[in-house]
């Protein structure tokens, strides 16, 4: 660990400081779109804006990095978003927000997915997990950061733009002073949505309804607490609670699905979600209930993005695996660009209370259509599935397949063998070994 810090740390520190702007704007746009009497559903669009710029971003990156190479794509993309972090506050019209939160989504997917191949081509075999482990808590420590620096000024004027677009602009100083030569950038083309679906229904529809969640979560939390009343104080700390929970509940939830059906856990999961949606909608909590509230949604959301990653991998050949990730995140962006627009459209209609009980309808449905998976197929036993691997639902396709390259890696080092690598079994070894355990 002490390795990859000493030779990651320009790029970890600088993907922190962008996050850190990141996390800011998000919750400031929720925050500020308020003060200015937008309503839920046209802050839904500009939330939406994101992620669909995100999709492009995603898509269309690779193309550019080819073209022009990784340092002035990384270069003009950081340029991109510092000046639009101070449009905002010039130019306060939902409509205006919402072409410029297309191009955010566009430059953040193209900035993530130019640090993470760099990031992955500096690691080796060996620290390419530890590695990616640690981008994905600077990400998760960059947010969290950026809701405690919402209390340095006031929403309503203009250093809380300005901070952000500083933060951003010296986040690629440490990175592209200490680059080294680009590495050569190869996408994997992702398997085709019949082919996933085959593979695993569970995990294309888990997918999608995450996506809608995570949206959710991530884009119109600051719109719901300003419609509630709350104070910034208040939603930064709501905020920082979600982050808080996804960062500290993925290892103890990744122990335990590497000893179980996965698609208990999931099912386990998506009602305790709902469950705890509940609370904010029937009662009228207290703010400490509600940070609870908080660090469950996202220690629910953040953990069961990893686990559907893992259970679909263990349906995979390792060769699919990458293929499948990148299919699977853009179908997670697809559920992704809904989830605002349903959600402000619902809290225009029940108030404030739309909020959670999207995020529960969604949670319901994931826990039903579990439920009925568990009917249709076993399940592999625990020692033959995949590495359960921590990545964040904002992670670009770049950091996912690395992330479960080095998963599987590690896997197959381990005495017991992989899902992928049944049919490599001796028949006869295995059926001795089958006479040993049942004499």
């Amino acid at each position: 660990m002490l390795i990859v810090l000493r030779t990651s740390w320009p790029l970890l520190l600088g993907m922190m400081l962008l996050m850190v702007g990141n996390g800011m704007q998000g919750t400031l746009l929720g925050i500020r779109g308020g003060l200015e009497g937008f309503s839920a559903a046209q802050m839904s669009v500009v939330t939406s804006a994101y992620f669909l710029g995100f999709l492009f971003g995603s898509r269309l990156t690779p193309g550019l990095i080819r073209s022009v190479g990784h340092v002035r794509v990384f270069a003009a993309l950081g340029s991109l978003i510092s000046a639009v972090l101070i449009l905002y506050a010039a130019a306060p019209d939902w409509l205006v927000w919402t072409a410029m939160r297309v191009f955010m989504g566009f430059a953040f997917a193209g900035v993530y997915i130019t640090a993470e191949s760099w990031l992955n081509d500096a690691s080796s075999n060996e620290t390419r997990g530890q590695a990616l482990s640690l981008y994905m808590i600077t990400q998760m420590i960059g947010i969290v950061t950026a809701q405690g620096m919402m209390n340095l000024g006031d929403p309503s004027g203009f250093i809380l733009f300005v901070i952000p677009s500083v933060l951003v602009s010296l986040s690629f100083t440490p990175i592209l002073l200490t680059a080294g030569q680009a590495p050569a950038f190869e996408l994997t083309k992702p398997l085709s949505f019949i082919d996933l679906y085959r593979a695993s229904p569970l995990g294309i529809i888990g997918m999608f309804l995450l996506g809608g969640v995570f949206s959710a979560q991530f884009g119109m939390a600051a719109v719901w607490g300003s419609e509630a009343g709350l104070s910034v104080r208040d939603i930064s700390i709501f905020i920082a609670a979600i982050y808080v929970g996804g960062m500290v509940l993925q290892y103890p939830i990744g122990w335990v699905s590497d000893r179980m059906d996965r698609r208990q856990l999931i099912l386990a999961l998506a009602v305790a979600g709902a469950l705890t949606m509940v609370l904010p909608v029937v009662a009228d909590p207290g703010f400490a209930l509600l940070v609870a509230v908080g660090f469950a949604l996202g220690g629910v959301t953040n953990p069961l993005y990893s686990l559907i990653l893992a259970y679909v991998n263990d349906y995979l050949d390792p060769s699919d695996m990458p293929a499948a990730s990148a299919g699977l995140v853009f179908i997670n962006g697809l559920g992704a660009i809904g989830g605002p627009l349903i959600t402000g459209w619902m809290m225009g209609q029940i108030g404030p209370a739309g909020f959670f009980l999207f995020i529960g309808v969604l949670y319901v449905v994931l826990a039903i259509y579990a439920g009925w998976r568990m009917t249709q197929r076993a399940a592999p036993s625990p020692d033959e599935t995949s590495g359960y691997a921590m990545v964040m639902p904002s992670a670009s396709v770049v950091a996912v397949e690395a992330v479960i390259e080095a998963t599987h890696e590690e896997t197959e080092d381990e005495p017991a063998l992989g899902w992928g690598d049944r049919d490599a079994v001796d028949p006869e070894s295995d059926a001795a070994a089958d006479r040993e355990r049942n004499p």
